[in-house]
C-alpha cells in the first residue's frame, strides 16, 4: 500500500511538471498569451502594478509626495551635497541648506529640484508668496524636470529682483506620479494649505481632469503646461492652461494639409483609450471636414488585429493621401511602425507626441519631411531672450515644456502682484487686460481658460543638432 501511495504521489508530480512545461514552452513559441497588463494611455504611463492576487493596495502617504525642501522627489538628482541640504532644511537649518545646495548645483547645474529648494532655503521662515506645482516624477522624470526648469527658472529670476511686490516667491513641489487618484489627492492637500495661492500642473490631460475637479469646487487656480484635451476649455473658470487647446493643433495640421500639400484625404492613427489622442484626432477631422476634406479611414493603434504594415497599405486603397499620426507615448512604438512601413508613400503630420528624440533616431530617413505641430520650438522666437537665458542657467536648450511651464509662472506672479489671494489670482487671470509677457508673446487667456495663441509646426529634415542626422526645424508661418 505504502509503495502505491509513492508511485502515485510521484505520477502526479510527474504529470504537473509535465503540464507546467507544456505551458512554458507554449508561452515561448507564442502559441498562447499568458494574461499581460495592458499598457495605459501616454497621459498615463504605466505605474506600479498591484499584483491582482491580492486586494491590498499600497497605502498612499501624500506627505511623501510634497517638498518645499525638506525631502529629494527626484532620486536620479541626488549629490551628498544635496542629501546633506534636505536634513538641514528639514531640521529649519536654512543657512547650511542653502549653503550645501549652492554646492551641489556647481556639480550638477542642471537640476531644477535643487535650485527650487535653493531659493527656498534662501527665504526660510520670512514672508513669502507660494505657489506649487505637481509634476509625474514616479513614471515621467524626464519631462517632470523640464517642467521643473520652466518655474525654477522663474522663481530664480522674480527672487533675484526682490520678489513679488518685495516677497519673495516660494514654491511646493508635488509627485503625482501621473496617476489620477494621487492628483486629487495632491490638490486636496494643496487646497487644504492656506499658503499656496496658484498650481501648476498636471503633466497629462487625464490627470489634469481628474485634479481640476478639486480646484475648481474649492476655488483654488490651477494652470497646465501640457494638457491639450478640449474637454479641459470646460471645467470652470478656475482651471486655465498656457499650452493651445487641440483645437488649435487639429486646425494648424488641417491648415497645412489644405494649403500647403494640397491634399484632401487623410487617414488617422489614434489611440482610442487616450483622452489626449482621441481629442487631437477628433481636433483634427473636425477642423479638416469644416475646411472641405475628408477623413477616409481612422486606424486605433490600441485594437487587437492592429498590423501597422497592413493599415497602412489599406489606407492607401481607400484613398488616403496623407496619415496623420496622433499617437500617445503608450503608443509611441506603433506610431513609428507606421513610419516605418510606409517608407515615405505617403506625407505625414502629427501631433506634439511624436516631438521626441527617439522618433528621430527611429524613424531616421523614413520620418524625414514629416510635419509636426508642436506649442513652441526655440528657433521659432528668436528674439525672445528667454532661450538665451535658460541656456546659461541649465547649460543646455530647452524644449516647450519648460517653456509653456516657465510661463504659467510667469502667469501666477503677475496675478499674484495685482492681488495675492486665491479670489485674486483667479479675478487677474480671467481680466481682459492680463496680457504679462512670456517665453515668445503675451500671455492671454480665453474666456474658457485655454491659451488664445498659434501653434508652432517644425519638419524633420537632415541636421546635425540631434546627433541622429535628422532635426525638427520650425516652419516659418505665412
Amino acid at each position: 500500500m505504502k509503495n502505491e501511495t509513492s508511485v502515485l504521489l510521484l505520477s502526479m508530480v510527474i504529470t504537473v511538471a509535465m503540464v507546467l512545461g507544456g505551458l512554458w514552452w507554449l508561452q515561448k513559441s507564442q502559441i498562447i498569451t499568458l494574461p499581460f497588463p495592458e499598457e495605459t494611455e501616454e497621459d498615463e504611463p504605466r505605474a506600479k502594478v498591484t499584483p491582482k492576487t491580492t486586494n491590498i493596495k499600497p497605502q498612499i502617504i501624500i506627505a511623501e509626495h510634497l517638498s518645499a525642501g525638506d525631502r529629494s522627489l527626484i532620486s536620479t538628482e541626488v549629490t551628498p551635497a544635496k542629501q546633506a541640504a534636505v536634513k538641514a532644511f528639514a531640521s529649519g537649518n536654512y543657512g547650511k541648506a542653502a549653503s550645501l545646495l549652492e554646492a551641489s548645483l556647481k556639480s550638477k547645474k542642471n537640476d531644477p529640484e535643487a535650485l527650487i529648494y535653493l531659493n527656498n532655503a534662501r527665504i526660510g521662515t520670512s514672508e513669502s508668496y507660494t505657489i506649487a506645482i505637481s509634476i509625474p516624477i514616479g513614471v515621467e522624470v524626464n519631462a517632470a524636470k523640464e517642467m521643473l526648469r520652466g518655474v525654477a527658472q522663474a522663481q530664480q529670476e522674480i527672487n533675484a529682483r526682490g520678489g513679488v511686490n518685495n516677497i519673495p516667491l516660494k514654491v511646493l513641489i508635488a509627485n503625482d506620479d501621473n496617476d489620477t487618484k494621487v492628483a486629487k489627492k495632491i490638490a486636496k492637500a494643496f487646497v487644504d494649505n492656506p499658503d499656496v495661492l496658484g498650481v501648476i500642473g498636471h503633466f497629462s490631460s487625464e490627470v489634469t481632469l481628474a485634479a481640476a475637479e478639486v480646484y475648481q469646487e474649492n476655488q483654488l487656480v490651477v494652470i497646465s503646461p501640457t494638457s491639450t484635451s478640449v474637454t479641459i476649455s470646460r471645467l470652470g473658470n478656475y482651471v486655465f492652461r498656457t499650452i493651445p487647446s487641440d483645437r488649435f493643433f487639429g486646425s494648424a495640421l488641417s491648415r497645412y494639409m489644405l494649403n500647403q500639400l494640397n491634399l484632401r484625404k487623410a487617414a488617422v492613427f489614434f489611440n482610442s483609450r487616450s483622452n489626449y489622442s482621441q481629442s487631437l484626432a477628433d481636433a483634427f477631422t473636425t477642423a479638416l471636414f469644416a475646411d472641405g476634406g475628408e477623413v477616409v479611414r481612422e486606424f486605433d493603434f490600441t485594437k487587437p488585429n492592429f498590423n501597422a504594415a497592413v493599415d497602412v497599405q489599406q489606407a492607401i486603397e481607400t484613398g488616403a493621401e496623407v496619415l496623420i499620426l496622433a499617437p500617445n507615448s503608450a503608443t509611441l512604438n506603433q506610431a513609428l511602425l507606421v513610419v516605418q512601413v510606409n517608407d515615405g508613400r505617403l506625407p505625414m503630420l502629427a501631433g506634439d507626441s511624436l516631438y521626441k528624440p527617439k522618433t528621430l533616431q527611429i524613424g531616421g530617413k523614413d520620418a524625414a519631411s514629416m510635419v509636426l505641430a508642436v506649442p513652441w520650438h526655440i528657433l521659432g522666437a528668436p528674439n525672445s531672450p528667454f532661450p538665451q537665458a535658460a541656456t546659461k542657467l541649465w547649460g543646455s536648450d530647452v524644449n516647450w515644456r519648460t517653456a509653456l511651464t516657465y510661463d504659467a509662472t510667469q502667469a501666477l506672479i503677475a496675478a499674484l502682484k495685482q492681488q495675492p489671494s486665491r479670489s485674486g489670482v483667479q479675478n487677474a487671470l480671467s481680466g481682459s487686460g492680463f496680457q504679462p509677457q512670456g517665453v515668445s508673446s503675451k500671455i492671454r487667456f480665453l474666456p474658457s481658460g485655454d491659451r488664445n495663441q498659434a501653434v508652432q509646426l517644425v519638419k524633420i529634415e537632415p541636421g546635425n543638432s540631434s546627433s541622429f542626422g535628422y532635426d525638427f526645424v520650425p516652419i516659418p508661418s505665412k
